[in-house]
């Protein structure tokens, strides 16, 4: 089969139905959505499409953030995360129960539990760690950095699970080391969360260089590791990888929907 010819088979496919569990937040739960369609009517202008451009099905479950946060647990004590794994876990089901072929969680705090949540899940759930791993070997290839700076959550920053995420693609990773910065970084995805949106770009890029360099050398290369923080770069957040005032960033966000697509549609040229 030519060249060709598979891609208009590829472009008739139609792509699995996509399950999101969102809500945890709402405003990144949109970003997930109106990604996923805006690059399906790209892929379609750019094969020639003529027309309406087909979607995939999708499916959203919006959990409440309040909730996932008051159902946090402590590592070490298997038990505590009864109700958050749970909580997951069972929006999956009920979007497996929908059909949904291929699902993510629209968030990265959750995927410190990955593995558990997704115990009796019959579908794949693509990680955002992997994802955002994957890119940053990408940047390595282009930029040489080996050090990689995670802003997320408190849970995300200081998870062993997102380090050997990093790890398995040959990078060091870690949150910022001082107390200060961390505070600031909940600080900004408190206010990212409300939709302040005005100079934030500035100020997590302040952040960014501090925290980075107090611990790691070469060009700063961070890890937007909580779905709200690429929305302090509105003109970037379709990039999987970007740089802006003199710091390499990883959109969590965009990396997970190119992996959610590539699950959805394998092979899409």
């Amino acid at each position: 089969m030519s060249g060709a010819a598979l891609c208009k088979r590829i472009l008739e496919t139609p792509m699995k139905k996509i399950g999101i569990v969102g809500g945890i937040g709402w405003r990144s739960t949109v970003e997930y959505y109106a990604e996923i369609c805006r690059r399906c009517e790209e892929r379609h202008i750019a094969k020639g499409g003529m027309g309406t451009a087909p979607m995939p099905e999708i499916a959203i479950e919006s959990l409440d953030l309040a909730t996932a946060f008051a159902w946090l647990g402590t590592d070490g004590d298997e038990g505590s995360w009864a109700r958050f794994d749970e909580y997951h876990r069972a929006a999956l089901r009920r979007l497996e129960a929908s059909g949904a072929e291929v699902a993510l969680l629209a968030a990265n705090t959750p995927h410190h539990r990955l593995k558990e949540i997704v115990r009796g899940v019959g579908i794949p759930v693509v990680s955002i760690v992997d994802a955002a791993a994957q890119e940053a070997a990408r940047v390595r290839a282009r930029i040489g950095a080996r050090q990689v700076l995670i802003l997320g959550t408190a849970l995300t920053m200081d998870s062993d699970r997102f380090r050997k995420g990093f790890a398995k693609h040959g990078m060091e990773a870690a949150g910022p080391a001082h107390e200060v910065e961390r505070a600031a970084t909940l600080q900004l995805i408190e206010e990212l969360q409300r939709g302040q949106v005005e100079g934030m770009a500035e100020r997590v890029g302040s952040l960014a260089r501090t925290a980075f360099t107090g611990q790691f050398r070469g060009q700063p290369l961070v890890s937007l590791a909580c779905t709200e923080l690429p929305l302090a770069f509105p003109q970037m957040r379709s990039r999987a990888s970007f740089e802006a005032g003199g710091v390499v960033y990883i959109n969590t966000t965009a990396a997970h929907v190119e992996a959610v697509m590539e699950a959805a549609n394998p092979g899409a040229c």
